[in-house]
């Protein structure tokens, strides 16, 4: 009897590979492989790499070429090919002295047969190339498509885009003007506007679809209400960072036409040995802006370490599952750079299964700092090449005079752009780009001798200058003024006779849109009755600020106002401190800092912290002391003892000479008063009210020993302190807050809520959150129920472990909201329980498991099959286990014939019949 071992498929996240003929039906599915893997990145094409025995079942459906789906399916639910999951066996090896008959297939997806599709010449070449004047990306791809399919090329492809709209239904946003040489193939031309950021694509089976870029293969799964989660432990069982340094530089020389050299520094890169040079040479640039804006996105993509995120995955004890939960292109929450939880987008998904079907895998993420580094390059890109071919006529001029007139450009193509010159300060930069010239207005054949680049500012206005002069189809300009309006136009010249003219539509000049990076935390403390907030100049990453920085502002609320949104109270254009004076004493507020440049962009938030002001003294007297007296100039009266103490007694103020609006607020104070002055016949009833006295006049000085003894404190809040380590009582909503020390707002908080069960009053204890902010645990005590839970870090949802022990019930378990992955044991007093969720389908039990479990099924000609524990069990095992026959008439014995700590067996007779194998289940417990 053969010893096979079977682990049993996991239930939660299957995967198959499924057999189909070229361009043809389903076969059938491969159910004996040796391990695959699998690759899915996003706009690519996607591979396949397979072992396989060429003697086990299902060999014979790759015997010949043919396509492999990849499917997956989520808690037994139905098998779906994602996108890109089809693949093309074209390609085999194997080693005939190898008695196992294993062979190796590497197979690429099905878009890798895109390529045998390519551009034929048409009327109309320039140049040798076929050119597209300002058209959308369907054109260009349909035109492949169907020429190609028109030939009888790539028989079994679709498509689902048009020349108008890309496959999500959607206008296409973006217009190119492009000389396509000849023998360009399908798939080389879609990788080519993928990374120039014109589109995203994949195939689905078949089908090929395009999208503009960044829409629906860029789906924002790591925000809303239930964002897509991935962490480590559950979802993510390893995160190796590798980081580098090697490519930083903090000032870059750019070389280019005509002499050109301009130098670019960032004095935010990080650079911990000091400066770091690095130089670029840019062809056809002769245009310092250009130079300027080229050197700036090259420093960008150079200012600090580069980090690349790979995540190892597995399915099975994983919330979110690939392919079913996110895809190729998607923005996920992950742990970023050193672990910390942030907005990842997926560039790339590879799945293994082994010999005994484990599934494993891990993504390839970027962060938001190497997308931009993406479109920065994409963007320089353009700039350099113009999206256009480049060259003179194809065809041969008639010798006819140069007193020809040159025609109009066509497919006039205007880029504006914004930079920063070395002072911080915005400028506008512009390409354009067109299809040359080859014919004079008349049609005839035309070799032109250069094109004038014409601005008009403001449109209209007829205030026409020529801006630029080239050879090339494509010229930069700069500077210009930011929000200004223009109207562009290229001509052609032959021997100074000017060409007809191609202008543009307006064109508003782009003002810089990035905005500055988060400031660092401000230092906050309290001194002289005012608040001083400090700033070391630096942003939330250590990094320096860039050079269009302008200032911080110093913003400022009221922590316990839910509708104070807060406001700027002072600013700072360097490292130093702002000082806030004018605040209430002993009451919090709340400061941060947001960072603005010169265009007026703004920041993110830095981290907030919460202080008080204190009084110097119990009077805090400040001003003149006597405020209008007529006799006392102000200020004439120095600080050394003009008047001295007792100096102006009683019988020296005239009666009433001294009114109310003579005394300043604060300047009569407990020890201007002698003792025993001021008795109860003196003060009129009711004189005395909250508004008379001053916030903080009255403090424990001013209270005697015992004074409140069985009296009842009314007010909303109590504080044990202003700042640092400290408890808040709020008396409104019987609530008890309990802060840590320093600056942290991430208190642990018992209260009481009413209403919550009838006639009671219910207690809870929470804490703060976790230190990636995305839990916190709560404890509720009422009179029928104790219940602790891990909460989402809003409170309101269950995140993880949870237990009731309630009157009538008890419960303990998993809990998240989601019906399919929540696993508890309940009981009451009925003396029975239930299990709710699911038995871990193990492939490799550990020695101290209780249950190991599982399922599977064996070809027909099989009499038998042997469960492998893995490791041998700590005690003795009790297998319990059942067999199901394939046949329609069951007819065969069966036993189980071995039991012990590392394994078991069961064998049974061939039935008779016709049948298709046989199913087994089963169970074995720990004794």
């Amino acid at each position: 009897m053969p010893d096979i071992i079977i682990p049993g498929t996991p239930q939660r996240y299957g995967l198959r590979l499924v057999v189909y003929s070229p361009n043809g039906p389903r076969l059938g599915v491969l159910p004996a492989h040796l391990g695959w893997e699998a690759g899915l990145p996003l706009s690519d094409v996607s591979s396949l790499r397979l072992a396989y025995s060429s003697a086990a079942p299902g060999a014979d459906l790759l015997a010949q070429p043919c396509e492999i789906a990849m499917e997956y399916s989520v808690l037994g639910g139905a098998w779906i090919e994602p996108e890109n999951g089809r693949f093309l066996r074209i390609k085999r090896s194997g080693d005939d002295a190898d008695r196992t008959g294993a062979c190796s297939y590497d197979m690429p997806g099905y878009a890798w047969m895109l390529r045998k599709v390519v551009l034929y010449p048409a009327l109309g070449m320039v140049d040798g190339k076929r050119p597209f004047a300002a058209v959308k990306p369907g054109v260009i791809l349909r035109a492949l498509v169907d020429e190609g399919k028109g030939r009888g090329a790539v028989a079994g492809l679709t498509v689902n885009f048009t020349a108008t709209h890309d496959s999500a239904g959607q206008p296409w946003a973006m217009t190119l003007s492009l000389g396509v040489e000849p023998g360009t193939d399908l798939l080389a031309l879609l990788i080519n506007l993928a990374e120039q950021g014109v589109i995203d694509w994949c195939m689905q089976g078949r089908e090929l679809r395009v999208y503009n870029e960044g829409t629906a293969l860029a789906a924002d799964r790591a925000s809303g209400p239930a964002p897509v989660e991935l962490r480590l432990g559950r979802d993510i069982d390893s995160a190796p960072d590798d980081a580098t340094l090697e490519d930083a530089a903090s000032a870059i020389l750019i070389m280019g036409e005509e002499g050109l050299r301009v130098e670019v520094t960032n004095h935010a890169a990080t650079m911990p040995w000091g400066r770091w040079e690095t130089h670029q040479s840019q062809g056809g640039v002769s245009d310092t802006g250009t130079a300027q804006l080229l050197g700036q996105h090259a420093l960008e993509r150079a200012s600090g370490e580069r980090v690349q995120l790979t995540r190892s995955i597995t399915p099975y004890v994983a919330r979110f599952l690939p392919l079913a939960d996110y895809a190729p292109g998607d923005y996920i929450r992950a742990p970023g750079d050193q672990g910390v939880m942030t907005a990842l987008r997926v560039r790339q998904i590879t799945l293994t299964v082994d010999a005994s079907g484990v599934i494993g895998g891990n993504l390839t993420l970027n962060d938001r700092f190497l997308e931009r580094d993406i479109r920065l390059a994409r963007q320089a890109a353009g700039i350099l090449a113009g999206g256009v071919s480049s060259g003179g006529s194809g065809s041969d001029p008639t010798p006819e005079g140069s007193d020809r007139v040159p025609a109009a450009p066509t497919g006039l193509l205007i880029s504006p752009a914004a930079y920063l010159d070395e002072e911080g300060y915005a400028h506008g930069q512009i390409t354009v780009s067109w299809s040359p010239v080859t014919t004079d207005v008349n049609g005839t054949a035309l070799d032109v001798d250069g094109y004038e680049l014409i601005g008009i500012s403001p449109p209209g206005t007829g205030a026409t200058r020529v801006l630029a002069t080239t050879q090339s189809t494509t010229v930069t300009y700069s500077p210009l003024e930011p929000k200004t309006r223009w109207q562009f136009g290229v001509l052609a010249t032959n021997g100074g006779v000017r060409g007809a003219v191609t202008a543009s539509t307006e064109i508003v000049i782009p003002d810089d849109e990035t905005p500055p990076p988060e400031p660092s935390t401000p230092v906050v403390d309290s001194r002289l009755g005012v608040v001083r907030v400090a700033w070391d100049g630096f942003t939330s990453a250590g990094t320096g600020m860039p050079k269009d920085f302008a200032r911080v502002l110093v913003m400022m609320r009221d922590p316990l106002d839910l509708d104070d949104e807060g406001a700027a109270v002072e600013w700072l254009d360097r490292p130093g401190t702002a000082v806030v004076p004018g605040l209430p004493y002993n009451t919090d507020r709340e400061f941060w800092l947001v960072a603005l440049d010169r265009s007026g962009n703004v920041s993110g938030e830095s981290a907030r912290v919460v202080t008080q002001t204190h009084p110097l003294v119990d009077t805090d007297m400040i001003g003149e002391v006597i405020d209008g007296a007529e006799h006392i100039i102000s200020g004439s009266i120095p600080a050394e003892a003009k008047i001295v103490a007792g100096s102006i007694t009683a019988s020296l103020i005239q009666a009433l000479a001294i009114q109310a609006g003579h005394i300043q607020a604060n300047a009569i104070t407990a020890d201007k008063i002698v003792a025993g002055a001021i008795q109860a016949a003196h003060i009129a009833a009711n004189a005395i009210t909250a508004d008379k006295i001053v916030a903080g006049a009255i403090t424990a000085g001013k209270l005697d020993a015992d004074a409140i003894n069985g009296k009842t404190i009314t007010g909303s809040i109590v504080r044990s302190a202003a700042t640092g380590r400290r408890f808040i009582l709020d008396s409104s909503t019987l609530d008890l807050r309990f802060y840590p020390g320093g600056s942290s707002t991430n208190y642990a908080r018992l209260y009481a809520v009413d209403g919550l069960y009838a006639g009671e009053t219910t207690t809870f204890i929470t804490s703060g959150t976790n230190s990636g902010g995305t839990a916190r645990a709560e404890l509720q005590v009422a009179a029928g129920l104790i219940r602790l839970r891990i909460r989402d870090a809003s409170g309101t949802g269950s995140y993880g472990g949870g237990l009731d022990i309630a009157q009538s019930y008890g419960q303990y378990g998993y809990t998240d909201g989601f019906a399919s992955t929540e696993t508890y044991i309940y009981t009451n007093g009925t003396g029975r329980f239930y299990l709710r969720g699911r038995v871990w389908d193990t492939a490799t039990a550990n020695p101290y498991d209780a249950v190991h479990a599982g399922s599977g099924t064996v070809p027909p000609d099989y009499g038998g099959v042997t469960i492998n524990y893995g490791p041998s069990m700590a005690s003795n095992m009790g297998p319990v286990a059942v067999i199901r026959d394939g046949a329609t008439t069951a007819n065969f014995y069966w036993c189980e014939d071995l039991s012990n700590q590392s394994s078991f067996s069961f064998a049974w007779s061939a039935g008779g019949g016709v049948w298709s194998g046989k199913g087994f289940y089963w169970w074995s417990h720990r004794h």
